[in-house]
């Protein structure tokens, strides 16, 4: 699987006129913010723009940020309205004399070695040695990486006929009861091979169409990595990696050869979708930023890695002792509870992480087109 994990803005205004909205600044907007570590894109762009995802569009009419990817700690971005439209500045913080009468001197990495406006000359008229200072800190990064990171190869989902038809364990090398790292194991059916490398499931919840009940898809959870030794019926393989042990039962699949391409910016989907939260990840009870949800809609819905949604949280019913008609129920109105954006859509359900909580959010909270 290739996983391609650098956080850029790889965005043209052309796409983005496809959805483009009014730039809408948000009304308690800062004149001006200091970036700290921890820091991301998304956050500061919340601190200007009612919008995060119309970021590009407020960087795009300012030619001094040209990389807004490369933004770092203690950086301070400036917001003004020039000419009737919003605009930013940006500075960094200022370098320390680094010239000296001793003949030291540095050059930062912007000057580059060969701009050396303040030569330093030793005794005898030698160009005195001159040291470069880089960046130290790394640029902030678009949304937590680490937050995404155990869901973008495991686990997967899959049709019910991909986990029926899939080779499973049926004993163990050495007697074992359960297998775990360097352990070997005995496998039906891989009798024509097309790797050597098979990674090994185990079958998870269901998801389930809130609507119509419908089954949109199996989790397969991930177990370990295997390395194939001996085809056949049995086949012999030998754990190179695993996550939990291994049990009898459990399914082997090929690597499907997703293309997991990190280098996004959040925009909300060009057609109308709505849908539900249907399940949480990682064992989570209560559902708050940066979790991972799953919602029931998929690539077969339209639905592409960066696209944003709104999460409306289900109003309650609650009785109303006042009416003159026995046990009258009224069901509250929904409220808008938050943000999530896919990053890893399946045919008919997709993985999203929350990127903004206003509100409690709960599984079947409905979600939709901004």
């Amino acid at each position: 699987m290739v996983f391609r994990q650098i956080l850029g803005l790889i965005v043209t205004f052309s796409s983005l006129n496809a959805f483009a909205q009014p730039l809408q600044i948000n009304p308690e907007h800062p004149d001006q913010y200091t970036v700290v570590k921890g820091d991301t894109l998304w956050e500061i762009a919340g601190k200007f723009l009612a919008h995060p995802w119309q970021w590009p569009e407020l960087w795009s009419q300012n030619s001094q940020i040209h990389n807004p990817n490369l933004i770092y700690p203690g950086d301070t971005v400036y917001f003004s309205i020039t000419n009737g439209k919003p605009q930013l500045s940006l500075s960094r913080p200022s370098t320390p004399a680094t010239g000296t009468d001793t003949g030291d001197c540095t050059v930062t990495e912007q000057d580059g070695l060969a701009r050396r406006d303040r030569l330093v000359l030793t005794e005898d008229g030698k160009l005195a040695p001159c040291i470069r200072q880089s960046q130290h800190e790394e640029a902030i990064e678009l949304i937590p990486v680490e937050a995404l990171q155990p869901f973008l190869s495991s686990p997967r989902v899959v049709s019910e006929n991909e986990l029926n038809q899939a080779p499973y364990v049926i004993d163990f090398a050495g007697e074992h009861m359960l297998a775990g790292s360097g352990d070997s194991i005995y496998v039906r059916a891989i009798t024509q091979p097309k790797t050597l490398a098979y990674t090994i499931y185990r079958e998870g919840g269901t998801y389930v169409s809130p609507d119509t009940g419908e089954i949109l898809g199996y989790q397969a959870t991930y177990v370990a990595d295997a390395s194939l030794q001996q085809e056949g019926d049995p086949a012999t393989l030998t754990i190179t990696k695993s996550a939990r042990e291994i049990r009898m039962g459990d399914r082997l699949m090929t690597n499907p050869g997703e293309d997991i391409n990190l280098s996004f910016f959040p925009r909300p989907p060009e057609e109308s979708i709505k849908g539900s939260i249907i399940s949480v990840l990682d064992g989570v009870t209560q559902i708050g930023r940066y979790n991972v949800v799953v919602i029931d809609k998929g690539k077969t819905d339209g639905i592409q890695v960066g696209h944003e949604l709104e999460i409306w949280q289900r109003g309650r019913v609650t009785r109303d002792q006042y009416s003159v008609i026995k046990n009258d129920e009224v069901k509250l109105p929904d409220e808008i509870a938050g943000t999530l954006m896919v990053f890893r859509p399946f045919e008919r359900v997709s993985y999203a992480i929350v990127m903004q909580a206003t509100r409690a959010i709960h599984v079947k909270d409905r979600v939709q087109t901004p």
